[in-house]
């Protein structure tokens, strides 16, 4: 693989047989971050589970304290009143039946999340295999079904990600833009790794977290000590 002359100083600052403190290795992602935009920091995560079985899936959700550093456009699958509260919440986008004829009809995905009623899950069923693909399809598990949906839409404004495994039991979770500085990025880190550890399956063995990684968008990975992720 290609690798450009400024990825390749960045690199040399990062020892790759070190398991670092996450502090530490957060320190040394602002130092390796030498793009010329605001690059985000992005954790991936390594378990020890088998996302093939139903009872060792890991995925949830977690309002990051200081937020991701990316205003996140949000649609809102209601009617009448809840409609109402969706666009008082702050919704960029609201609506029902047109809505689906809209993303199908013109290929239209202006929009990072969607949220549903429970009532609306009917309509928004219709676009499963469209949105799906994208990630975007509203699930309880990630408190995108809900009437409550001034609750949910003011959580993803303020910072709400979710994570969830890949199928090779990886996750990968943007937690804020260089710009945060270290202190702010390691308490969303922090934060996220806390959920994880306590979203760990009853039927997971061994060892939990396999491996956990930081890096910016164009920065080399930095290994961190799994053992120390919450201290």
């Amino acid at each position: 693989m290609f690798r450009g002359k400024t990825y390749k100083e960045s690199a040399k600052l990062v020892d790759r047989a070190k398991l670092y403190d996450y502090k530490d290795a957060l320190e040394l992602v602002q130092q390796t971050a030498k793009a010329k935009f605001d690059e985000s920091v992005e954790v991936h995560v390594k378990l020890g589970v088998d996302p093939r079985h139903a009872d060792q899936q890991v995925r949830g959700v977690v309002v990051l304290p200081h937020g991701t550093g990316k205003t996140l456009r949000v649609l809102v699958f209601a009617k009448g009143d809840k409609a109402k509260e969706a666009e008082l919440a702050g919704a960029d986008f609201v609506g029902a039946e047109e809505l689906v004829t809209k993303i199908q009809g013109e290929n239209w995905f202006d929009y990072d999340v969607v949220v549903a009623t429970p009532d609306m899950m009917g309509v928004v069923g219709r676009l499963g295999k469209v949105l799906g693909p994208k990630g975007l399809m509203p699930n309880p598990k990630s408190g995108t079904v809900t009437f409550d949906v001034e609750r949910a839409i003011k959580e993803i404004k303020a910072g709400k990600v979710e994570y969830r495994l890949d199928k090779t039991a990886i996750m990968h979770v943007a937690i804020g833009k260089v710009s945060f500085g270290t202190e702010k990025i390691a308490d969303n880190f922090k934060t996220l790794m806390e959920a994880i550890i306590k979203a760990k399956p009853a039927a997971a063995k061994g060892t939990y977290l396999r491996s956990v990684t930081v890096t910016s968008t164009m920065g080399p990975g930095i290994k961190v000590n799994p053992m120390r992720v919450a201290d």
